[in-house]
């Protein structure tokens, strides 16, 4: 697979190419809690609560979801810009208190929402934060300031520089308001960063950080053709992290372009088996490392859409943990996101 084809982060929707494939659910009364998706609204990207129900249709007893935040969406257009993400936690909140029906039975969608503040701010950000919890309605749980930086440069966020953030002692004062407030920081980094957030969560061991997207192992562009040693460095990344007990894991998101994998470029959208295939090693050293109270599975929608189905991707995790134990189960699909996110499901 062509894993140096192209450093864009997201792979376009194909609903048709996606058509091709069609798996049934297994194990389709086992409950799950969707630990993290996106709504989208721009000229190129649509997916909202009518996309979200279609894709849950499938077949999976999904129980609630966790949104996370989506730059723009929602946001406020007047007044100080530094509560313009206000506005997204006040849409969230609508779409948690409506009633949503699943596959099998009511769903809580937003259950848990995550959202966004500049922590650069420092301590000006508490008041954000305060309004911020009050606009979700009971549901706030998490502030998510992606940190991704690659010194390539083409890999990185849009928005202010991230090199060294978790080092800037603005941040540093901001990040201070989290733990006061019971707020979680969702973390979003790449492989090679995984040190610096592990020194960065020792520093504040009363927060609760959620690692996204299993740790960022980038594969394509300057990490491209270098698989097996990417894989061991972001795997030894990862266990010393491990460390850190305040450092929980989502377990899923690498069906972005920057995992390399390049299903999207093959005639038929991938199988859950070979997704299985492709990805236990990565899901596999997250469990050993973490342990299963410690890792929540993912389905990154409608991002990793651009790889495979709803239906698919949580084939393709049940097929890679098809020997745990009913409890580890439990923890992976539900429990641990629903402990950690404090969710009423």
């Amino acid at each position: 697979m062509a894993e140096g084809a192209s450093s864009s982060r997201h792979i376009e929707v194909r609903p048709d190419w996606l058509a091709l494939r069609v798996e049934a659910a297994l194990e389709p009364d086992l409950p799950i809690v969707d630990a993290h998706h996106h709504f989208h609204d721009r000229s190129t990207t649509r997916y909202l609560l009518d996309d979200l129900v279609a894709d849950m249709g499938a077949g999976h007893n999904i129980r609630a979801t966790v949104y996370v935040q989506s730059t723009g969406m929602g946001y406020r257009t007047t007044g100080d810009p530094a509560f313009a993400s206000v506005g997204e936690a006040e849409f969230a909140n609508r779409i948690a208190t409506t009633k949503v029906s699943g596959h099998q039975g009511p769903v809580h969608v937003c259950a848990g929402i995550v959202g966004y503040a500049d922590l650069a701010l420092g301590s000006r950000v508490r008041p954000v934060l305060e309004a911020l919890i009050v606009a979700g309605g009971g549901h706030f749980r998490s502030i998510r300031d992606s940190l991704v930086w690659d010194e390539q440069g083409h890999l990185n966020a849009r928005g202010p520089a991230r090199n060294g953030r978790m080092r800037n002692p603005s941040f540093r004062e901001g990040f201070a308001c989290l733990a006061p407030l019971g707020v979680l920081f969702d973390a979003w980094v790449y492989h090679p960063q995984l040190d610096e957030l592990a020194d960065f969560a020792r520093a504040f061991p009363e927060t609760q950080f959620v690692l996204n997207h299993m740790g960022g192992p980038v594969h394509i562009a300057s990490y491209a053709g270098r698989r097996a040693e990417i894989f061991a460095q972001w795997a030894a990344g990862m266990r010393r992290l491990s460390g850190c007990p305040n450092v929980t894991v989502k377990l899923g998101g690498i069906g972005m372009n920057y995992g390399g994998f390049g299903f999207h470029e093959q005639a038929m959208p991938p199988s859950s088996q070979m997704l299985c295939d492709a990805w236990r090693p990565y899901v596999e050293t997250c469990i050993e490392a973490f342990g299963t109270k410690r890792c929540m599975f993912e389905s990154n929608f409608p991002v990793d859409k651009g790889t495979c189905s709803y239906a698919v991707v949580w084939n393709a995790f049940k097929r890679m943990v098809g020997g745990a134990s009913d409890a580890e189960k439990a923890d992976l699909f539900s429990g641990t996101a629903a402990r950690v996110y404090r969710l009423a499901i």
